[in-house]
């Protein structure tokens, strides 16, 4: 959805049964793109999202077609929401390269930047945004698959992509992580998704020092609510009719609201950032 008018402030009670949700079945959709023109802040350059077929990585990958990079959106299995963001994306004049793999999977990570190069013959940008959450109310109910799987897509990933990534990233080259609000805050129904977002923060500080001489950036975006189709899937009708109204702000938060700070931290904009992570989380302050 485009839109260049107030954002709105309730979304409809709703659920979805599986992991980690499709954008087409949503009711209000996303906004994930503000009809707003690029400015070539990243001309040349090339792009791979994690989880880039919805949510926030549908309208990073917008965002960045917009100013010009070239795009690969990896997803696991949501084919018709990927499709929909390849064909937004080439309204920019952009073509982008689809990945549908388990990202979970070692292995799999090494073949997206196989793939990506083979593509484009270069890497500038990685986002590893893609994640899944599981509610559970105490501790006892997260089992040892649970919990192992909730790490391994959402922090192992990051490690592996960055891994095979980093051998080829040149001098003001950038790797960008979503964290979230409940790396600060936590959430007592979502203890080991917490977690993982409490280890991308950590993860984020640490691979910004040890790749600055390089010239390579590492930072994070740790968003406050958004409307995106991991919350359908995650919560009951209830909880996500209520979604975001605890903010400061007062309602839930857009993919396009969110994108903003990925472009910032992929440009020459954001060059004296590294190790740091942005919060666009409707006015909450969290102890960064």
């Amino acid at each position: 959805m485009k839109t260049n008018k107030t954002m709105p402030k309730e979304v409809a009670p709703q659920h979805q049964d599986k992991q980690p949700g499709i954008e087409k079945e949503m009711t209000p959709r996303p906004i994930y793109d503000n009809n707003e023109p690029g400015h070539g802040r990243l001309k040349g350059k090339v792009a791979i999202i994690t989880g880039g077929d919805s949510g926030i990585g549908r309208a990073v990958a917008i965002a960045y077609a917009k100013e010009g990079a070239e795009t690969v959106i990896v997803y696991l299995n949501e084919h018709e929401d990927a499709k929909q963001t390849a064909d937004e994306i080439r309204k920019y004049g952009k073509e982008t390269l689809l990945i549908a793999t388990d990202i979970s999977k070692e292995e799999n990570c090494k073949k997206i930047i196989d793939q990506t190069l083979e593509k484009f013959n270069r890497l500038d940008i990685l986002v590893n945004n893609a994640a899944v959450q599981y509610v559970q109310h105490a501790i006892e109910d997260i089992s040892a698959e649970q919990l192992e799987y909730t790490f391994r897509v959402n922090i192992f990933s990051q490690f592996y992509l960055s891994k095979f990534a980093v051998p080829h990233l040149k001098e003001g080259s950038s790797i960008i992580n979503t964290a979230s609000i409940t790396a600060y805050r936590g959430n007592e129904e979502l203890m080991d998704y917490s977690s993982t977002k409490g280890a991308i923060v950590s993860f984020t500080r640490a691979l910004s020092q040890s790749l600055v001489k390089k010239g390579i950036r590492v930072n994070a975006v740790a968003p406050g609510p958004v409307w995106t189709p991991l919350i359908p899937a995650s919560f009951d009708e209830e909880k996500v009719g209520e979604f975001g109204k605890n903010t400061p702000i007062g309602r839930t938060a857009q993919p396009v609201e969110i994108a903003p700070s990925y472009v910032f931290l992929a440009s020459n904009d954001g060059v004296f950032f590294t190790g740091q992570v942005l919060h666009p989380n409707g006015g909450s302050v969290v102890n960064t």
